[in-house]
C-alpha cells in the first residue's frame, strides 16, 4: 500500500522540480494550457539539456536546408544573415542594421528596409524550424494535450498542440507536435495555417538529435536538413560586423 502511495507523489515530484527549472516566458498562457501538456514541455526541455543549458547557450549557426545562413546571438540578438549574394547584419529586436550585396552597401532606404524585413522574418520561420521545441512554453503560446497518437513511423508520442495570440507575424497559425514516449524528444510536427484547419497542411519529422555544447538540436526534416549546425561560446565581433565572410570553424561536438 505504501509502495503504492509512493510511485504517484514521486512522479509528482519529478514533475514539479521540471516545472521549477524551466519557468514560462512571460505571457505564456497557463490559465488555459493543460496541465499534463505543460509537464510534457518540461520533460522535453530537461531531455534537450535543461532550461538552464539553454538559457546559457550564446550562438548558434545553421544553414536552414544548406543555403539561408543564419549566425544568432542569442544573448543580444545580433543577427547575420547570408542568402546568395547578400549579407544582412542586424539586430532582431530592433530591426536595425547594414545590408550589403556582393560585399557593397546598399544606400536606398527603401531597399534597406525591404531586405531587413525579408532578413527578419526568414529568421523567424527559419529559427522555428530549429529550435521550436524549446519554444513550447514561450509569451503568447496556449498548450494543449491531445492523448497518445501514434507517429507516421508507428511510435506511440504524447501529442501537444500550440495556438498563439498576439506574437509573431503569424498568430493565426496551429502547430501539433509528437513528443517520443522513451526518448522524450519531438519526433514529428503537424503545420495549420490556420488554428480552425481541420487538417494540417503538412506533417513532418524531426529526426538526427545531435548535441551541440551543452544542448541537443535536430536537423532532419524528412527529405530536407539543415546543415552547418552549431553552437559556440565565443565568436569574433567581425561575424556581425564585417560584411566579408569570416572564416571560423565549426566547433567540434
Amino acid at each position: 500500500m505504501h509502495r503504492l502511495l509512493f510511485l504517484p507523489l514521486f512522479a509528482l515530484l519529478i514533475t514539479t522540480a521540471y516545472a521549477e527549472d524551466n519557468p514560462p516566458a512571460e505571457g505564456f498562457n497557463t490559465a488555459d494550457s493543460d496541465t499534463k501538456a505543460i509537464a510534457i514541455a518540461d520533460e522535453v526541455m530537461s531531455t534537450m539539456g535543461g532550461r538552464k543549458n539553454w538559457d546559457d547557450t550564446r550562438y548558434i549557426t545553421w544553414r536552414f536546408f544548406g543555403f539561408r545562413l543564419h549566425v544568432w546571438d542569442k544573448w543580444t540578438g545580433d543577427l547575420r544573415f547570408e542568402q546568395g549574394e547578400m549579407t544582412v547584419l542586424m539586430n532582431i529586436h530592433n530591426k536595425e542594421g547594414r545590408v550589403f550585396v556582393a560585399g557593397e552597401a546598399v544606400s536606398d532606404p527603401d531597399t534597406v528596409a525591404a531586405k531587413l524585413e525579408h532578413g527578419y522574418r526568414a529568421w523567424i520561420n527559419d529559427s522555428y524550424w530549429l529550435v521550436m521545441p524549446y519554444k513550447l512554453k514561450d509569451s503568447g503560446v496556449t498548450l494543449s494535450y491531445r492523448g497518445v497518437e501514434a507517429t507516421e513511423d508507428g511510435r506511440a508520442a504524447d501529442a501537444l498542440e500550440l495556438t498563439f495570440a498576439g506574437v509573431g507575424i503569424t498568430p493565426q497559425n496551429k502547430y501539433a507536435v509528437w513528443v517520443d514516449q522513451e526518448s522524450h524528444l519531438v519526433t514529428q510536427w503537424g503545420f495549420y495555417p490556420d488554428a480552425s484547419d481541420p487538417e494540417p497542411r503538412f506533417i513532418g519529422p524531426w529526426s538526427n538529435w545531435q548535441r551541440h555544447g551543452a544542448i541537443l538540436l535536430s536537423d532532419g526534416r524528412g527529405d530536407k536538413q539543415h546543415t552547418d549546425v552549431a553552437v559556440f561560446d565565443e565568436l569574433p565581433r567581425s561575424v556581425f560586423e564585417e560584411p566579408a565572410a569570416t572564416k571560423f570553424s565549426l566547433p567540434a561536438d
